[in-house]
């Protein structure tokens, strides 16, 4: 499923435990009348795809619905729960997927003076 709007808020990566590291974001998607603010998670290795992003940006974001089953060991209760995972973030303008260099100059190949 791809999901197309704008960066409403993007976190900082959290680190869970030793293995595990993840980086909420919530796109907000124009749905008619009434927005939608869809709250998604970077994880692992995807958490730096973040970095290219920042409030108020475009976005397409490729996502996978995950669901999982945990059973409380004290009330021996069970719930469900749903993450939306991001395997691709992307922008529709090409110029914010490259990667940012902080102080470095912005040259390209036209700018050769021969």
């Amino acid at each position: 499923m791809i999901l197309k709007g704008t960066i409403h808020v993007m976190g900082e990566t959290q680190k869970i435990t030793e293995k595990f590291s993840k980086r909420e974001v919530v796109i907000k998607v124009e749905d008619g009348k009434y927005p939608q603010m869809i709250a998604c998670q970077l994880t692992q290795d995807k958490c730096g795809l973040g970095d290219f992003f920042k409030y108020g940006d475009n976005v397409e974001a490729s996502i996978n619905l995950r669901g999982r089953e945990w059973t409380n060991p004290k009330t021996n209760q069970t719930q469900y729960f749903n993450t939306l995972e991001i395997w691709r973030l992307q922008s529709p303008d090409a110029d914010l997927n490259k990667p940012i260099q902080a102080g470095a100059p912005d040259v390209t190949e036209d700018d050769l003076p021969f």
